[in-house]
């Protein structure tokens, strides 16, 4: 184990710095730092080595924390990556986008500040690419058997990762003309640079899954013809459908979906030029939803040099420490204070939108009330209204599900009441070969679950076609398991 007295002798936690606010506002740099070595190995030392290790209950890939944080304790990064790689195809994704539910159930965090994980996790791929230890697996043999995957975010490319490395010819389709799905356009730079992202593609490239970018399947390629050509069919396609708002005044120039303002600045960091773009430099933003993607908007809006930040949230402010119904080792709904929010901004809680204001049919300002709480409902309070300043309004109020069309139509796929693809334990949907992982299939969830999902679809393809797997399966749908060798 770690150090064996490491949790008595650290007790404070330290996790990453994070750049001064003055100077990361300037850039689209990532906002965190490396950390000193020293400070790394003492806070991974502060791993208890449990005898049952609960953060493995709060991490759907199953990672083996207490190992590679004991490795990390003694400087062994190589045996370290190489542990970490067991259960997890993307540490260098996670390490930076996961809220990292295993923390919330470390065993240390009874009584303590639980173990900096996923900051030992991050350090521990980024030593490994510093040092050129990440390699290419590619398969031994080829079995002769083809499969697609359709979209090309976390979910997605665990799948074909784990699908190319069985032997299977595995190609991606992807309908933007990039690689990465949400990756790629959705995450800004200032949370995950795109060197993470392209050079794990590289990797997978030299292992030799392809990838097929700019190519809309339903549309450029039905999915009966990819049906016809592949043996099977993941969907990946992740849960893209914004939630609406549809008050008076939705339809004002200035209001639009968070991914619509997220996913231009994005392509404008990397190179492109957008006409008319969604900018918020010199304005007054309003952000409706208190979540990731809203904390995307506000820390891209101060890089645009807002004039103002705003966001609001229906309901009350999440409380600093656990509530008694959310006990160890459950995932608790607390009060972050993300790098975004540190950086400015308000933050109102309690806020019910009733309308958005304008002139000449542009937006000038958001109308708001108090929420007040009737019979489980959360309602605006009559009387309390206010208007806040707005030139942009940002929802950011998550996603309802995949986009149907042509899943719906052309392969005569269900769906279940929440607008998911429906699976069965194997995750294969109502048609025999095509599957679904990730996000298409749960609905909007974190990174790690869909990396988890794409692992254990892999598997599922696998026994489909070859009769039986030696592919891992980590989590599955429903409690049947996989006949994993």
């Amino acid at each position: 184990m770690a150090d064996p007295r490491g949790f008595m002798k650290v007790r404070e936690r330290q996790t990453q710095p994070r750049r001064p606010v003055p100077v990361r506002i300037m850039d689209w740099k990532e906002v965190y730092e490396a950390q000193e070595k020293g400070v790394l190995k003492s806070q991974a030392g502060r791993c208890m080595d449990c005898g049952i290790p609960f953060c493995h209950q709060g991490c759907p890939l199953g990672n083996l924390i207490p190992e590679w944080n004991d490795l990390m304790w003694r400087d062994k990064g190589r045996e370290a990556i190489d542990r970490l790689h067991a259960t997890n195809n993307f540490p260098e994704f996670t390490g930076r986008l996961c809220p990292a539910p295993c923390e919330a159930s470390c065993v240390l965090g009874i009584n303590q500040p639980p173990v900096t994980i996923k900051q030992v996790e991050v350090s521990i791929i980024d030593e490994a690419f510093d040092n050129d230890w990440v390699h290419p697996h590619p398969p031994e043999r080829l079995t002769g058997k083809t499969i697609a995957v359709v979209g090309s975010g976390p979910a997605g490319l665990a799948a074909a990762q784990q699908l190319t490395r069985a032997g299977h010819t595995v190609a991606v389709y992807e309908r933007d003309d990039r690689i990465g799905g949400l990756l790629r356009y959705g995450i800004p730079d200032f949370k995950m640079e795109k060197i993470q992202l392209d050079r794990r593609l590289d990797q997978m490239k030299a292992e030799g899954t392809r990838f097929r970018a700019g190519v809309e399947v339903g549309r450029d390629i039905s999915w009966d013809q990819l049906r016809r050509r592949y043996d099977a069919v993941v969907i990946s396609t992740g849960a893209t459908v914004p939630r609406d708002l549809p008050i008076p005044g939705r339809d004002l120039d200035g209001v639009h979906f968070a991914m619509e303002y997220l996913v231009e600045s994005n392509r404008v960091v990397a190179g492109e030029e957008i006409e008319d773009q969604i900018h918020a430099e010199g304005k007054h933003v309003v952000i409706l939803g208190g979540g990731d993607t809203g904390a995307d908007c506000i820390g891209t809006a101060h890089r645009h040099k807002a004039a103002s930040v705003t966001t609001l949230a229906i309901g009350q402010q999440p409380p600093i420490e656990r509530m008694a119904n959310q006990p160890w080792p459950t995932f608790p709904t607390l009060f972050e204070v993300a790098s975004a929010h540190e950086e400015g901004g308000e933050r109102t809680y309690l806020a019910s939108t009733v309308e958005f204001v304008g002139e000449n049919g542009k937006l000038t300002a958001v109308r708001v009330a108090e929420t007040e709480f009737s019979n489980g409902k959360r309602l605006p309070k009559p009387g309390s209204e206010r208007d806040i300043p707005a030139d942009l309004v940002f929802l950011a109020l998550g996603f309802t599900g995949p986009e149907p069309a042509g899943i719906a139509d052309q392969l005569d796929a269900a769906f279940d009441g929440r607008g998911n693809v429906e699976r069965d334990g194997y995750y294969m949907t109502n048609t025999p070969g095509i599957f679904v992982a990730g996000d298409a299939g749960r609905g909007q969830s974190l990174i790690v679950w869909a990396i988890a999902e794409g692992r254990a679809c892999a598997a599922a393809v696998d026994q489909w076609l070859m009769g039986q797997t030696k592919l891992p399966a980590p989590v599955a749908p429903t409690d049947r398991a996989l006949n994993v060798l």
